[in-house]
């Protein structure tokens, strides 16, 4: 049952991973234009749009890469931020890579374009960082048998009170 609940946390996780990557690519592709005062308002509606593909985009192509690094997380019980951040980036990197023409003949990558590379690494650092603080912290958790809680105290014995009409005990003379 653990493992149930620890799937949906681990899906939760991922997707506000890719909503936050999304959001930074967006954002950052974006930025040469939206910077630009002339332009005027940006359209609300244009923007949402916009972020849902982004967010679509990254989840699709992070799905297969992310949860390779979640099922070895969990494997293992690696639980380190910075290990997610790692994590996070090299999933960045694979999934711009992924977008680039590969030329075998010379074993480079044709067409990369430095700040596209920078900005998807990025998006990646931070969404392992968004991961880790949502499912990372605990993982491979739901392996450990819960904790036993210590028995309560054991209840006061009934023991009879002392009879009324006893005088009270003396306390020993003093020298």
């Amino acid at each position: 049952m653990a493992l149930i609940g620890r799937l949906f946390v681990i899906l939760f996780a991922f997707f506000a991973a890719c909503l936050v990557a999304g959001m930074i690519v967006i954002v950052a592709v974006l930025f040469p234009e939206l910077s630009d005062l002339g332009a005027g308002p940006v359209d609300q509606g244009a923007l949402n749009i916009v972020l849902g593909f982004g967010f679509i985009f990254i989840s699709g192509f992070a799905l297969l890469p992310a949860m390779l690094v979640a099922l070895i997380t969990e494997a293992f019980y690696i639980r380190g931020a910075l290990t997610y951040a790692i994590g996070g980036g090299l999933i960045g990197l694979a999934c711009y890579l992924g977008l680039v023409p590969f030329d075998p003949d010379t074993l480079r990558f044709e067409g990369i374009v430095r700040r596209h590379l920078e900005i998807m690494t990025g998006a990646g650092i931070v969404a392992g960082m968004v991961y880790w603080m949502i499912a990372g912290r605990n993982a491979g958790a739901w392996r450990e048998p819960p904790r036993q809680l210590r028995p309560p105290p054991p209840l006061p014995s009934q023991t009879p009170a002392p009879p009324a009409h006893s005088p009270p005990p003396q306390s020993p003379p003093s020298s």
